[in-house]
């Protein structure tokens, strides 16, 4: 798409202006969301266990995707990166319950570690309107 118009948005985590990258952006009718980790809001903790770190990143990404004009109904792939492969069906279940209706092309990585130790769990979402 040259030329297409970019719009971006972010979601107010450090290491976006820390690194230089967009949370999401907007190129005609394709959105891209970058890798979310569970970054709590400002006096929170980080969820103590998958689930409620996916859940985290769901909110997260699903606030991107709509300050850019999509909704989860949208979604046409994720990339779940997690550390613990007992994780696995307790994320995934998130993942059916955020996106189930959308029904999404995934994959599902085991890493080594995600950047911050406390991390189990990030997405990237792709969505297409």
């Amino acid at each position: 798409m040259a030329g297409a118009t970019r719009e971006r948005t972010g979601s107010g985590s450090p290491y976006e202006s820390r690194y230089g990258f967009s949370r999401g952006i907007r190129v005609g009718n394709r959105i891209l969301v970058a890798g979310t980790a569970p970054v709590a809001p400002p006096g929170e903790d980080v969820a103590p266990d998958a689930a409620g770190q996916m859940r985290r990143c769901a909110e997260i990404a699903t606030a991107a995707l709509e300050e850019l004009g999509a909704g989860v109904d949208d979604v046409i792939r994720t990339r779940v990166y997690i550390v613990d492969p007992r994780d696995a069906d307790a994320v995934g279940e998130v993942h059916r319950e955020t996106l189930g209706s959308a029904s999404p092309v995934a994959t599902m990585v085991v890493v080594a570690g995600l950047l911050e130790p406390v991390w189990l769990v990030e997405v990237e979402v792709e969505a297409e309107l």
